[in-house]
Parts: C-alpha cells; structure tokens; sequence
C-alpha cells in the first residue's frame, strides 16, 4: 500500500474537497483522484461518496480513516525514531475560551515558545457554540472548552477535567463573615462576571432562572484576572472557576460564598475532530497543553 496514497485519502477526508486537497498537497487535481482510485481499487471499496460536487467518506470509508490515522502515526513515529530529531514547525490554530487565554499568554507562552521555537499559533477566543462551528469547518485545529461535558464521537477527547466554579467575594464582604449565606441575598451583590451567555455563566444563569432568581451585574467583561482584581479591591462579587481564584483564595484576599443547593461545575476538555489529520505540529501543542496541565 502506497503512503502517499493514504496521506491524499487523509487531505481529502479532512477537507471534504478533491480540488482543496490538491491545492493543499501541490498535485493536480487528476493526480488526487488517480491515489484515491488506486487505494479503492486495492482496498476493493468505495470510500467517498461524490453528489452534486460534493465529497463524504462512506461508512467504509470511515473505517478506512481510523486505521489511516493509526497507520499516518506510525509512520511519523518511525520516521522520528530512524532520522535525526528536528524541531518541529509549523502553524496551529487554537480556540478556547477567554477565561483560559491568559494561562496560556501570559503564564505559559513563554516557556511554550522555548520548547517549540518553529510552531507558530493563533488563538481565537470564542464560545462553545462558535468554537464547535469553527472546528466543525476546519477554521480551527483544536478547541480547549470550558463548559458541559461534551459527549459526541464526531470528537476525539485529548484531555478532559472537571472544574468547580464558585461565588467570590472580597474577604471583607459582608457575606463573607455570616455562617450561611442565602442565594436572594447573594444575588443583591453588585456582580461583575463574564459576558452573558459564556459557559459557566450561561449555566449560572440558567439555575438561577429555575429558582426565579436574576442577577443583573453592574460590569461585564471578557478578562477572569481583572475581574478577580476588581472583587479583591471589594468593587463587587463574582462567579469564576477555581482555576482561575484558587491562587488568591490561598493567599486570603478573596474567599468563596457557598450558598446551599447551589453547586455548578464544567469541565475543561481538549478536543479535535475526529476526521482532523493530527500533523506534528498539532501534536505537540496537544502535547504541552496535556504536559502543562493547561
């Protein structure tokens, strides 16, 4: 079985086009659709569907792509374990939500960029929905989500973890010294959050309205960091996940507000889609999203 063959079938599944395939690889478009004959042709089936100049694998052609995966990954590893190792390099796009971009600009790209000094990235922040749409159109490599569990075999789950999201307050709130603290009361607060419809927040919302209960926050903004530096300067309060105050808890400026009955969490989830061709490159920002715990 020719490789080659098998990397045109991988273009070409990703990209759901012989034409952007072609462009992709450098042949002509012919040259793509002599590889993917020859490799139906040795395989003894049919693996794209071609209607009204549109492209889909078959389900035989599904199968084919799993062992394809396996086969591409092999050879990758092969080829690294008998040729010299050099650096990988290459371009990859990321998109995760707002709250998880400053742990990877501000905490981590530093010692990303010296790790991989070729691979350059791009991150687009962007809610679930929009986050989904890109991957979906191949607009995006991976997405980091923040938000349901995701459960969809259209996508392979990298790395998944389940987060606990909490009320803050300055310890000097009021609330923070009373022993139980009741959600009407809480929700009189002036709140800075997140924008409205962004994972956490959305589910927030979404049990409060089962409780008839509305928060309308004095300041909405896209950054976790100066949210938490707003609230510790005792501006207002807040819903964020532990990730992002568990520092500040520890060192005492802010504190969490449990109000009883009331109990969200999201989970944090690594993903891409299952058709996606896992170059080097992505590889091993996956890699490091993994190693780093990010």
């Amino acid at each position: 079985m020719d490789i080659k063959n098998l990397t045109t079938f991988l273009q070409v599944a990703e990209l759901n086009s012989f034409t952007k395939a072609a462009e992709k690889l450098g042949y002509s478009q012919s040259t793509v659709s002599f590889q993917i004959k020859q490799l139906e042709l040795e395989l003894n089936v049919q693996l794209f569907e071609r209607i009204n100049h549109t492209v889909a694998l078959t389900e035989k052609g599904r199968e084919v792509l799993e062992y394809a995966h396996q086969i591409s990954q092999c050879t990758r590893d092969l080829e690294r374990r008998i040729k010299a190792e050099e650096s990988v390099g290459g371009h990859v796009r990321l998109a995760l939500p707002d709250s998880l971009c400053a742990s990877l600009l501000k905490e981590k790209f530093a010692d990303f960029r010296r790790c991989y000094p070729g691979i350059t990235l791009k991150i687009i922040a962007a809610g679930t929905e929009e986050m989904f749409r890109l991957i979906n159109h191949n607009e995006a490599d991976a997405i980091l989500t923040l938000d349901n569990h995701i459960y969809n075999a259209e996508y392979v789950i990298v790395k998944e973890e389940k987060i606990d999201v909490h009320f803050v307050a300055s310890p000097e709130n009021a609330l923070a010294r009373q022993e139980h603290v009741s959600l009407p009361e809480l929700v009189s607060q002036p709140f800075i959050l997140t924008e409205k419809g962004m994972s956490y927040r959305r589910l927030m919302d979404q049990r409060l309205a089962e409780l008839s209960l509305e928060i309308r926050p004095v300041l909405e903004l896209g950054s976790t960091g100066l949210i938490c530096s707003l609230v510790e300067q005792k501006v207002g309060v807040s819903f964020l996940p532990d990730f992002v105050t568990a520092k500040k808890k520890a060192e005492g400026k802010l504190v969490y507000l449990e109000p009883e009955g009331f109990q969200i969490h999201v989970w944090k989830q690594l993903l891409y889609h299952r058709d996606k061709w896992v170059s080097p490159q992505l590889k091993s920002v996956m890699d490091y999203c993994i190693s780093r715990e990010f």
